[in-house]
């Protein structure tokens, strides 16, 4: 597909749901891709914001693109935290993942130590047994204790069952009412399958991948 054709389905998206064009922004998710592919494909047609899932990939990647000279882009983490994979994530300005406050006392001590913190998004659970996520009913407590560490909390993240249109309206819109009740702004929700619907639902995030690299998967 390619991320012309992407960006421009979200731009329809939005214009669909009656919101300002750029208000749902393009996150590349860039596992398995080389710097030279993300460049070629993704940063030729602008600064967008690219995301990895594993802590050893997103540190090799900023390590080799340090080597080269040129600024580096804003990392995104959208993987489950690990206690002993947070340390890779030195770079990252937004973690979309955080389910624990156990979580967020670990990222707040390494940040500590960085000078840094990222911020974060809280992950919804969505229903489906083996999905990583906080119950929606926890969210308000959770909020807190994640804030009281001193981490800033930016909004909600949620994966939608796969192959399910409808079920991921549902649960897109319920999980917008939810950041709008707890008074967050950002909403990561949508991926290659669905973004176009989660755009439609408020989406301000969209972790697009496999339709950005199809031609090199």
């Amino acid at each position: 597909m390619g991320l012309q054709e992407v960006t421009a389905r979200i731009r329809q998206a939005e214009q669909r749901a009656g919101r300002p064009a750029g208000s749902a922004q393009l996150v590349a998710v860039t596992k398995g891709h080389s710097l030279s592919d993300i460049r070629r494909q993704v940063l030729a047609y602008g600064d967008f914001p690219l995301a990895e899932n594993r802590g050893q990939e997103i540190r090799d990647k900023v390590q080799e693109w340090s080597q080269s000279g040129q600024p580096q882009p804003e990392w995104h983490y959208i993987g489950p935290l690990q206690s002993n994979k947070v340390k890779y994530l030195q770079a990252v300005r937004l973690l979309h993942a955080l389910e624990t406050e156990e979580q967020a006392q670990i990222v707040a001590e390494y940040a500590a130590k960085w000078g840094q913190a990222p911020a974060v998004l809280l992950q919804v659970h969505n229903g489906e047994a083996q999905k990583h996520g906080v119950p929606p009913q926890l969210l308000p407590q959770l909020l807190r204790a994640v804030r009281s560490t001193g981490l800033s909390v930016r909004g909600l993240m949620v994966m939608a069952p796969y192959g399910q249109p409808e079920a991921a309206r549902r649960l897109f819109r319920e999980t917008a009412q939810r950041a709008h009740d707890l008074g967050l702004a950002e909403l990561s929700m949508g991926m290659s399958g669905d973004y176009e619907i989660a755009t439609e639902e408020g989406a301000t995030l969209l972790r697009v991948g496999s339709a950005l690299f199809e031609e090199t998967a």
